[in-house]
C-alpha cells in the first residue's frame, strides 16, 4: 500500500523560481548569439557536473562557458563583459509556489528545497529572502552528489528526517521525477501555472 507523503522536497528553478527568457535573449543578441545559447552552453554536462557537485565555484563554471564563447563574440574579454551582463538578472519567485510551501509548513509538514546548485547557492536564497521559508536546503555541491542520484534524495529525506516513501518531490523535470521514483519517494512534474491541487491533496491540505 502506497504510503501517504508527510514531507515535501521541491526544486528551484523551474518550479519556485521562473525565468523570462526574453530577458537574457535581449542580451545574447547584442553578442550576436541565438537566443538560449549561453544557457545550453552553461548546462552541458561536462560543464555543470563539477560545479554542482561542489568541485567547481559559480564563477568558475562561468568562466569556462565564456571560454566556450570566446570565439563566437569576439574575444575572451568580450565573452567576459557577455557574462557579466547575463547574469544580472536573477529571475522572479513565484508567488503561488511560495504560498503552497507556506500552507505545507503551516500545516505541520516539513519542507526541504532540492537543488541542483553552487556552493554559493545559500547566498541566492539570501537574495529573495527566502533563508528562512524552508526547514531543510539540500543543496547538491553542499552534498556532493547530485540529483536525481539515489544518494542525493537519502540525503535530502534525511535533512527533514523522513524517510523516502514518506516524501513527495515536486519538480519540472521528467529525469528528476523519474530519479525520484526509484529512489522510493512519491513524486509530481510541475508545470508552469500548475495550481499545485494533486500535491496539495497528495499532503493532506
Amino acid at each position: 500500500m502506497t504510503q501517504r507523503p508527510t514531507a515535501l522536497l521541491i526544486d528551484f528553478d523551474g518550479v519556485l523560481r521562473t525565468f523570462d527568457p526574453s530577458e537574457n535573449a535581449k542580451i545574447e543578441q547584442l553578442y550576436g548569439l541565438e537566443p538560449g545559447t549561453v544557457l545550453d552552453t552553461a548546462l552541458e554536462w561536462d560543464r555543470l557536473l563539477p560545479a554542482i557537485t561542489g568541485h567547481r565555484t559559480r564563477a568558475e563554471w562561468l568562466a569556462t562557458v565564456a571560454d566556450a564563447l570566446a570565439g563566437r563574440v569576439g574575444g575572451r574579454e568580450r565573452a567576459a563583459e557577455l557574462m557579466a551582463e547575463w547574469e544580472v538578472y536573477p529571475g522572479v519567485i513565484d508567488p503561488d509556489v511560495l504560498r503552497f510551501v507556506r500552507d505545507v509548513r503551516a500545516a505541520g509538514l516539513p519542507v526541504c528545497l532540492a537543488t541542483n546548485a553552487t556552493v554559493e547557492f545559500r547566498d541566492v536564497l539570501a537574495s529573495f529572502d527566502l533563508t528562512g521559508e524552508f526547514d531543510a536546503v539540500a543543496v547538491s555541491a553542499e552534498i556532493g552528489v547530485h540529483k536525481p542520484a539515489k544518494e542525493y534524495f537519502a540525503a535530502a529525506c534525511a535533512l527533514i528526517d523522513t524517510p523516502p516513501p514518506r516524501c513527495l518531490l515536486v519538480d519540472d523535470t521528467d529525469r528528476m521525477i523519474r530519479g525520484a521514483r526509484a529512489a522510493g519517494l512519491s513524486a509530481y512534474r510541475y508545470t508552469a501555472g500548475d495550481d499545485l491541487t494533486y500535491p496539495r491533496r497528495a499532503l493532506g491540505l
